[in-house]
């Protein structure tokens, strides 16, 4: 058995194809959904990451600005400029790029964005309604793993899933929505004993633990569904996932790739919940 790929570049390409009637409608009357992106320092890769996330709201027909602060500067300031985009009608979402300088408490930050324009999920009123299945917004990368099993046709009832990874950002918002829609979920981490034994019960097997390779063929059911979250960046340049891709797509039914995964759905997902953002505004 040779697995399908699970395309996610192609299949965020549906989503935005989809968001378009609900962004010309919102512009019909008015409304061009926003998105504030807050960028801390020069950190290269989060630099990148938000020019990423700029493009896919330009290429979706959203307004999108980037708000970049000196690497200096003070939680005072930071907390300011947040405020000021909670109060800016033209903005329906706001999202801090992570990691910010060590000197900046990070959580206060998140929590300091308006929940109705936490796009990213990541404020504890939507993680904490999130555990009653009423959030306003869910964390990207959950998201897309969702739409990526819907996609699939993946059997998310009565399945037996397991979550490699226990992040607040990742691995606890996935459990709970595959909680939500019936699954029998197991949380592993790293003090998991015999890891592999309980990986090889999952039809549904989520990874996200950042450490590459850290599946192998051996832990994966002959025919299960594998979701790579890790991208690990080799000694060589080269980027990983959390899975090893060649040996495991042998076993599995479905998986997918790394990069062209996860990653492009994690960001399709931001920019919808942008848009449903922007179509609570008018309520």
């Amino acid at each position: 058995m040779t697995a399908r790929i699970l395309d996610g570049a192609a299949i965020a390409r549906g989503v935005y194809a989809r968001l378009g009637a609900r962004v010309a409608e919102l512009q019909d009357a008015g409304v061009r959904p926003g998105l504030a992106a807050v960028l801390v320092g020069n950190d290269s890769a989060s630099k990148v990451y938000v020019r990423r996330k700029a493009r896919a709201c330009d290429e979706a027909g959203l307004h999108s600005e980037v708000h970049l602060l000196d690497a200096g500067c003070t939680q005072e300031a930071l907390a300011d400029r947040i405020a000021a985009l909670n109060n800016n009608p033209c903005v329906h979402g706001i999202i801090v790029q992570l990691p910010l300088p060590r000197h900046l408490d990070a959580v206060s930050i998140l929590q300091s964005i308006a929940p109705e324009k936490d796009v990213d999920g990541f404020g504890w009123r939507n993680l904490g309604a999130l555990v009653d299945n009423h959030p306003l917004f869910v964390p990207g990368t959950p998201l897309g793993i969702m739409a990526l099993l819907d996609h699939a046709g993946v059997a998310v009832e009565g399945a037996t899933a397991v979550v490699v990874g226990r992040s607040t950002i990742v691995g606890k918002p996935t459990a709970l929505l595959l909680i939500a829609r019936g699954a029998t979920v197991t949380v592993c981490h790293s003090r998991t004993r015999d890891l592999g034994e309980v990986t090889a019960q999952a039809d549904i097997l989520v990874v996200a633990a950042g450490k590459p390779g850290l599946i192998r063929d051996g832990m994966v059911r002959p025919g299960a569904t594998v979701i790579d979250v890790g991208i690990n960046r080799l000694a060589d340049g080269k980027l990983a996932g959390d899975v090893d891709f060649a040996r495991v797509k042998e076993n599995a039914g479905w998986i997918t790739p790394v990069p062209g995964g996860v990653g492009p759905m994690t960001v399709a997902m931001l920019i919808a919940n942008t848009v449903t953002a922007a179509e609570r505004s008018r309520r």
